[in-house]
């Protein structure tokens, strides 16, 4: 079940993806506007299969009600003014998130990482500001448009920090007025794209070994549960036979059965 679901949703986004062009609508958009709503009703029996089955608890896994939202912004009206709500029902390829594991523990490594992550966001805010400041004083009265403003100098540092034509379209210029602006720019670098970069990917890829390291424990518990439970009933067995042992000996020994 699971395969087939996986494969309407590639097949529903390969579908959504076609309808954006002209030419393929023209040629078989009822075709295929008929395929996304079939897959839309398998999805929405799918769902109600699962709410009967699950009842309450359906709607207190936060996956489940992801699930039940994409399909209910599928279901919403097609009038003028919900018209990007038509546009929305591309969200329903995000549904191959629930339904591969992987791609499961990624999202969920990312949503615990959110503290951390937010922490380093904060850490890159004060970093900006900084300087901003120090940027929109040193040179904005030369470079207004760059530098005028501390709007402007985060714009323009922000562009800095992505690598967007950074050399030969600000710093360079800025350069041949005031000769010593590398001093500036290039620790700016250092700090706000490679050391803080550095930092975010440490902080996922240490939250997604932590959720490696549960799933493996849950697993490794599971294992020993079972284990334990195997033992137990081997011993059971094992008494048992020794006692009917004791018994055949018994008959064996006096010639009668005992009791």
């Amino acid at each position: 079940m699971q395969w087939f679901i996986t494969a309407l949703i590639v097949i529903n986004a390969v579908i959504l993806g076609l309808e954006t062009s002209p030419t393929v609508m023209g040629a078989i958009g009822p075709a295929l506007h008929l395929v996304d709503q079939v897959i839309l009703a398998v999805f929405v029996v799918e769902l109600a299969l699962r709410i009967a089955y699950r009842r309450l608890a359906f709607f207190r896994d936060g996956w489940s009600l992801f699930d039940f939202a994409v399909v209910a912004i599928a279901l919403a009206p097609t009038t003028p003014g919900l018209s990007v709500l038509r546009a929305l029902r591309v969200l329903r390829v995000l549904r191959l998130i629930t339904v591969m594991p992987r791609l499961k523990m990624v999202v969920q490594a990312l949503l615990s990482s959110l503290p951390g992550l937010g922490a380093i966001a904060m850490l890159q805010g004060l970093i900006f500001y900084v300087a901003a400041v120090v940027a929109t004083k040193l040179f904005g009265q030369s470079f207004p448009d760059w530098f005028g403003t501390i709007g402007h100098s985060l714009y323009t540092l922000f562009q800095i920090m992505t690598l967007e034509s950074w050399s030969m379209g600000i710093v360079r210029p800025v350069m041949e007025a005031y000769t010593y602006a590398w001093a500036f720019f290039v620790p700016f670098i250092l700090v706000a794209t490679f050391t803080m970069l550095n930092l975010f990917i440490a902080v996922i890829v240490s939250a997604m070994q932590a959720m490696q390291h549960q799933e493996t424990e849950a697993v490794a518990q599971e294992i020993r549960t079972a284990t334990h439970e195997e033992t137990e009933t081997v011993v059971a067995e094992l008494r048992q036979l020794r006692a009917e042992l004791a018994a055949l000996r018994t008959v064996v020994e006096t010639g009668r059965p005992t009791g």
